[in-house]
């Protein structure tokens, strides 16, 4: 039997056991996730059970269908996570036995320093760590998408240009035929052939290092190669940079290590076939001409420059018998292919999928309300979701929202702005991935704007070499450009691009507003005269939209301050001064056709200053937008700026899709606006409660209309349909009506009018009463309103019973001085009743409608109730008693 054949049965033998005295099953789990041998949804079934015996219990499914392999590789896990279990049970366990063939000398050698590489490579140290903080690998890491082919110029343009859902389309279809785990980077390929060299090509933040070190930890940990690699160096092409004079390959490792050059010449030599070298950072290798002139070094003992000896290893001149796996950017992959010894396969870190963004965000904060807050938040951003394929920009957001949580503000309040969050991913790249550049900032970020200008403007996310070479100096070396070998019949092309269009669109905007004064005042006019050009309310954003959208935000206070104080770059007062006279002016301007209002908003937002975006708002006093859909990050901009002015006139929203859970994110700025109007596709008396009790506790409102969109009329089941209120200074009118789909007698709409101090008073909870078909209720929800002076009731078809019940409100409500009932039928015998009756002094009562004998009651349709009842009359009553009059046209109330 073999090994993984001999766990599985001990799996299956103890598994009773394993279910109730397991511990550490989540760190158990996320080593089989990242190993790809555990799914998705298996794992969020996993991590969402309440105990432990449960999470076990899920975790026997996956084994059982992953067959001796998976459970080999949970015994494994087990014996790490649960060692005194282990004891406990008896078990000798297997991830300290080696090949046979080994020494007990070299055993031992490689065991000490397996045990080395653990507690190194467990802990991750982040760009802002203090000295002496940490967090663990496992806490962080999540297993990238991984392709292992190269993509044509159309998918490379699809890749760069696609964004939100359609950018997650892109990526699945490329995960599901393309895409590769970290167990499977040395499987035999198409051919059956192994390789002896992977390329792992990457972005810069991409996860080259971290990725590295995941394989460095799992190998160590016997988790990863056990079988194929008795010994895995890691090699930082960084810290070779800094190694002078000569150096044998021996000596370069123990520089890197904890084993001696004696230990290393043992064990490499013993069995090099079994022997994996890692180079991480071959992007940044200083290369020179003695890589090609000296002669070849084939001794791991022959002392050459740390650079030729690393090369002789690469092209397979040291340990021919040995295996790598390199890093590198794409703008070196080309040096590094030529290099390489062979048969060679080319993999790249795409960064994270949707699935991957999702479990990086769920690993970050480890709780779940956190997580699902800040995921929401981002995923609402299509701009930022999309970057966040990058695990540095997803590393950085994290942060910053943490950062929000632990001062108790809102996720959607603080400075992360799109813009923000771009700068600080530029920063972080210029402080640590920038060092070997011959360029200052400023000379490196001018080059970058002027490309990405040209590319705007041309229309292309992917440049020619020559062109790149006539702006940006030392193209390779630039960690904010990707290198794509194309083939080109016979031959090969050259082209390079950002790391996605809105990098590219975030460059331009840098480039403008870093100007010096005349020519950024020029450029930056030039912007919106084109963004105002191309703009259609019925067609795409214009191009240049999100390039002024990034110049607003780079004109934020603490954004200039950072640049001035980090990288010595001053955004010119001129475009600072053109930018914000332009948009003041805009809101001073109305739009009847080309409402450009949700534009502008969002430039306000990512400018993320109060004062000025008071001054704004105020300019134009209100905000409308009509057919538009509203999303999750047009509701948070419309927000920040209505909550930086404390008083407006107006907000006016037709959103074909306007919701209530839409409207609900905008809630706390609706107080701010004294005329509300909103066309919505549902209503919810939940909600309605809500809005009632925010808008009514600062007395600045003067109408509210709520009514179904156009697209939703008579589409929603039984309940409140639409609410009107209008205040004076002394009184409150509310029109609230009801829809339902039964033909049962019902009031359609109820009007009343009280004095508006009572409107703080009045219990809105009840307003469900309203559809309830339940005449008492209704009667107790109407005694709620003190001091109410006037009713209205429209109702359908008014029955004996609700003439009774009429009658009663007069002499239960004493304050109404009016009761008003518009019907589209009166039964006959409702007549006699009023005949019989009279109001009160002081209050007089109207009935209006079709009167209607018995018999037509029988009519099946609307139109056999009109051709039956043609006779209209108005009812009036009064403390002296009834009177009644024929109509020959409809009457309408004030």
């Amino acid at each position: 039997m073999d090994q993984d054949s001999e766990c599985a049965r001990v799996v299956d033998e103890h598994w009773a056991t394993f279910v109730q005295r397991v511990k550490m099953v989540m760190p158990i789990v996320d080593e089989l996730r990242s190993r790809g041998m555990l799914e998705w949804e298996p794992y969020c079934k996993i991590s969402t059970a309440d105990t432990n015996q449960k999470k076990m219990r899920e975790l026997y499914e996956v084994l059982h269908s992953g067959g001796d392999k998976v459970k080999s590789a949970f015994y494994s896990q087990l014996e790490r996570q649960e060692p005194c279990l282990f004891r406990d049970l008896g078990f000798t366990g297997h991830h300290t036995h080696f090949e046979k063939t080994q020494t007990p000398e070299i055993s031992s050698v490689i065991l000490k320093y397996k045990k080395q590489i653990c507690s190194e490579y467990q802990y991750v140290t982040e760009y802002n760590s203090l000295p002496g903080e940490y967090v663990l690998l496992s806490e962080r890491y999540t297993q990238p998408l991984i392709l292992q082919t190269h993509r044509d110029q159309q998918e490379r343009q699809e890749e760069l240009c696609s964004s939100g859902e359609r950018f997650q389309q892109v990526l699945s279809s490329r995960n599901s035929h393309e895409s590769s785990y970290l167990n499977s980077l040395f499987n035999p390929g198409d051919h059956r052939i192994s390789p002896s060299a992977i390329i792992l090509q990457g972005n810069s933040g991409n996860g080259k290092t971290l990725t590295v070190q995941k394989i460095m930890l799992d190998w160590a940990s016997d988790d990863l190669y056990k079988e194929q690699f008795d010994v895995v160096f890691h090699l930082k092409c960084k810290e070779i940079n800094c190694i002078s004079g000569t150096k044998s390959l021996v000596e370069i490792l123990s520089n890197s290590c904890s084993l001696t050059s004696d230990q290393i010449s043992q064990i490499i030599q013993h069995s090099p076939e079994k022997v994996l070298f890692i180079i991480d950072g071959f992007d940044e290798l200083r290369l020179t001409q003695d890589i090609y002139h000296m002669s070849p070094n084939t001794d791991p003992i022959q002392k050459a420059p740390p650079e030729v000896t690393l090369c002789a290893l690469l092209r397979g001149q040291i340990l021919p018998e040995s295996f790598l796996l390199v890093t590198t950017r794409s703008t070196a992959t080309d040096t590094l292919g030529k290099l390489l010894k062979g048969p060679q396969r080319f993999t790249e870190i795409m960064g994270f999928s949707e699935m991957g963004v999702e479990e990086y965000f769920q690993k970050f904060f480890q709780n779940e309300e956190l997580f699902r807050k800040a995921y929401e938040y981002v995923k609402a951003n299509e701009t930022l979701i999309t970057a966040c394929s990058i695990p540095v920009i997803c590393w950085i957001i994290c942060t910053t929202i943490k950062e929000r949580f632990e001062v108790g503000a809102d996720v959607t309040s603080g400075l992360e702005t799109t813009t923000s969050i771009y700068f600080d991913f530029v920063s972080t790249l210029l402080e640590h991935h920038c060092q070997g550049l011959s360029q200052s900032a400023p000379s490196l970020l001018r080059s970058l704007g002027q490309l990405a200008e040209r590319g705007m403007l041309e229309e292309q996310v992917l440049f020619d070499e020559e062109s790149v070479n006539e702006m940006v100096s030392d193209p390779a070396g630039n960690p904010f450009l990707c290198k794509f070998l194309f083939k080109r019949r016979i031959s090969q092309e050259t082209m390079f691009s950002f790391m996605h269009l809105s990098f590219q669109e975030f460059f331009t905007a840098l480039y403008y507003v870093l100007l010096e004064e005349e020519e950024s005042q020029r450029k930056v006019r030039e912007l919106l005269s084109k963004n105002s050009s191309e703009y259609s309310p019925y067609a795409h954003p214009p191009r240049f939209a999100a390039v002024v959208q990034f110049a607003f935000g780079l004109l934020n206070k603490d954004v200039r301050r950072t640049l001035r104080k980090k990288h010595g770059l001053v955004v010119h007062p001129n475009a600072q001064t053109h930018l914000k006279k332009w948009i003041l002016e805009e809101f001073r301007t109305d739009y009847p056709i080309m409402d450009r209002t949700l534009f502008w908003l969002h430039c306000l937002y990512e400018l993320h200053e109060a004062d000025f975006v008071k001054e704004v708002m105020e300019a134009r006093n209100k905000i409308s937008l009509s057919d538009v859909s509203l999303k999750s990050i047009d509701c948070w901009a419309l927000l920040y700026c209505s909550q930086c002015c404390h008083s407006m006139n107006e907000l006016y929203i037709t959103d074909s899709a306007l919701t209530c859970k839409t409207l609900s994110m905008i809630l706390p700025a609706l107080p701010n606006f004294k005329n509300l109007t909103f066309h919505l596709v549902d209503l919810s008396d939940s909600f309605l409660v809500e809005l009632m009790c925010a808008l009514v506790r600062r007395q600045t409102l003067s109408s509210l209309s709520l009514s179904p969109d156009s697209y939703t009329i008579g589409c929603w089941s039984c309940s409140v349909s639409s609410l009107d209120l209008s205040l004076s200074e002394e009184i409150c009118s509310i029109c609230i009506s009801t829809f339902c789909e039964d033909a049962a007698p019902s009031f359609l709409t109820l009007s009343l009018t009280l004095p508006r101090s009572v409107l703080i008073s009045i219990d809105w909870t009840n307003i469900q009463i309203l559809h309830q078909r339940n005449l008492d209720a209704l009667m107790h929800f109407l005694s709620s309103f003190s001091e109410l002076k006037k009713l209205k009731l429209k109702i359908g078809c008014l029955t004996k019973k609700c003439a009774l019940w009429t009658l009663q409100i007069i002499q239960n409500l004493p304050s109404v001085t009016e009761l008003l009932v518009d019907a589209d039928f009166l039964l006959e015998e409702v007549i006699k009743v009023l005949q019989r009756s009279y109001t009160r002094p002081a209050c007089i009562m109207g009935v209006h409608g079709f009167i209607c004998n018995k018999q037509s009651q029988k009519c099946t349709n609307h139109n056999d109730w009109h051709r039956r009842c043609n006779q209209k009359v108005t009812v009036h009553l009064n403390s002296q008693g009834f009177s009644m009059e024929n109509e020959r046209t409809p009457l309408f109330w004030d």
